[in-house]
């Protein structure tokens, strides 16, 4: 694939964005119809299965790139994509007819709150010098796996002990989604293949982007950070824009910071697949003001979601352009370390 020209690379990506695109919709709305027909809730399809489904191509792509002894690329799209995803949640905040942040349940906050702090230990990891490992694995990514799972069970039961609090004031009730024909059987069915689509056109897509900068003499580390984390984030933004169009607000929101949070979980399988020592060990300057960065979009929606007050002038929301400038921001910092 390396003989392609650059017009059969655009192809390529073209056509399997078309297919992301399709498959994205189609999970969004497999998603809430799980969701609004079990007792799952949203806010737990949206933060662990709609993210761990739309994080696929980030982990066959991160995977791939330390198993082939890349480690600034498979770590740089790991914190490019945790940046781009925040981006999506900006624009998504946009494209609503109402304000998605300060819409949703305070229970996000926890889940927001969750995927700070993974990123926080990744960002130390990539900063310290090398510490305790278990064999060729850095400890600090097996921590970051334990932490993340631990994370998961606590979110399921906080949203359970939260249902039977009924006298709790609510800053604003749960969307009400419109009851679809079908069973159970079909959405999981329909989730399924969606997220299959999604494993198999995702990291084409992201190969693609790739295959369109090599000419350009970037750099693994920008490659990744920049072309790589968009690519692979677009799975995350067709979804959650889908979920916005149904009224889905949990699964987009639940999608964008639970998919940050799993992102870390990446880490720790790259980490075991680059035999050649810890992955965050060694990092360069620019992949640790990428992980601060990720951090710090992260902080300024959990601040929105917190602060949860309407302020709409002429569909504009100065919340979600502040997220949207900071992430460029974040990306000429990242280009200039």
């Amino acid at each position: 694939m390396a003989s392609l020209a650059l017009w059969q690379w655009a192809a390529v990506f073209a056509v399997a964005s078309g297919v992301l695109i399709r498959a994205g919709v189609a999970l969004a709305a497999a998603a809430d119809e799980i969701a609004s027909r079990t007792r799952i809730g949203g806010l737990f399809v949206g933060s662990i299965f709609t993210a761990s489904a739309t994080s696929m191509p980030e982990v066959v792509i991160v995977v791939t790139a330390a198993a082939a002894g890349a480690p600034e690329l498979a770590v740089g799209a790991v914190f490019g994509s945790s940046m781009a995803n925040m981006a999506v949640l900006g624009v998504a905040d946009l494209a609503g007819r109402q304000r998605l942040m300060a819409t949703i349940g305070l229970a996000h906050a926890r889940v927001a709150s969750v995927a700070i702090a993974l990123t926080a230990l990744a960002v130390l990891g990539a900063a310290s010098p090398e510490g305790l490992t278990v064999g060729w694995v850095g400890g600090d990514t097996l921590l970051i796996a334990v932490a993340y799972f631990a994370a998961v069970g606590w979110v399921r039961r906080s949203e359970l002990l939260d249902r039977h609090r009924p006298s709790q004031p609510q800053r604003s009730a749960e969307p009400k989604f419109e009851e679809r024909r079908g069973d159970i059987r079909r959405a999981v069915r329909r989730f399924l293949t969606a997220s299959a689509a999604i494993l198999i056109a995702g990291p084409i897509v992201a190969i693609s982007g790739a295959g369109i900068a090599d000419t350009s003499g970037l750099s693994d580390l920008l490659v990744g950070v920049l072309l790589v984390a968009l690519a692979s984030s677009l799975p995350e933004l067709v979804t959650s824009l889908g979920a916005v169009r149904i009224g889905a607000f949990d699964i987009a929101v639940g999608n964008l910071f639970g998919s940050n949070a799993f992102n870390m979980l990446v880490l720790f399988v790259a980490d075991v697949a680059f035999v050649e020592g810890p992955i965050l060990t060694g990092s360069p300057p620019a992949q640790v003001v990428a992980g601060v960065g990720a951090i710090g979009l992260m902080a300024i929606a959990l601040a929105v979601i917190v602060h949860g007050r309407e302020t709409r002038v002429a569909r504009l929301e100065p919340d979600a352009i502040v997220l949207l400038l900071a992430y460029v921001g974040v990306l000429a910092a990242v280009s200039a370390s």
